[in-house]
């Protein structure tokens, strides 16, 4: 297969993987993909996963690449929190969580962090459209109960100060039924006190 051919047949493809190259010809030769990342056609991100050197990559683009170069996750935490405005510092890195082990990738777009949580906490997300394609996103309200999940150590009001979420955006944007409720679902000893005591910090002004 010639590249121009290759182009064309994955061009709608953000992020492609071997076996994406593979539904389109069965007996792709693979040392081509080292040929055409030495002409400076594609960039490899990591092992198994490609973009073309002309794709547009923005912030969206990255959370779709996020989600399936390590799936099944969704975009999360610190990001998330970002993403909704809750958090003034930009994010160092793409922060998601998936059912598979703890995992960070770093690659020539950006460093993508994957915590680990239960199969049980995969949910509270929504799909978000993106130039005609879908990303996972966390709800505000799954993005907070996520990070306190993730931070058991996170007790007290100064340790929630420190996350210098902006407390009257917070008080527009959330459900705080939502974040007792998927606190409790974690069935994680401690959650729903956490959660509690955050809700409560984040009421006062």
């Amino acid at each position: 297969m010639r590249y121009l051919e290759f182009h064309n047949a994955l061009k709608d493809f953000t992020v492609f993987s071997l076996n994406d190259i593979r539904r389109v010809e069965r007996n792709f030769y693979r040392p081509r993909l080292i040929e055409w990342q030495k002409k400076g056609y594609i960039k490899k991100l990591t092992r198994g996963y490609y973009i073309f050197s002309d794709t547009q990559v923005d912030e969206g683009a990255l959370f779709e690449i996020s989600n399936k170069i390590y799936a099944p996750s969704y975009v999360s935490l610190q990001m998330a929190l970002s993403y909704y405005g809750l958090i003034p510092e930009s994010v160092y890195g793409i922060t998601a969580v998936a059912t598979r082990r703890t995992y960070q990738f770093q690659t020539p777009l950006a460093k993508f962090i994957f915590r680990t949580i239960k199969t049980g906490m995969f949910f509270g997300y929504n799909l978000i459209k993106h130039r005609g394609k879908y990303f996972k996103m966390a709800s505000v309200e799954k993005a907070v109960v996520d990070f306190l999940y993730l931070n058991p150590s996170m007790r007290d009001r100064q340790d929630f100060e420190g996350m210098r979420i902006n407390k009257e955006l917070f008080r527009r944007l959330i459900n705080k039924r939502l974040i007792q409720t998927y606190a409790l679902r974690s069935a994680q000893p401690g959650c729903p006190d956490r959660a509690k005591l955050f809700l409560e910090c984040m009421d006062h002004a």
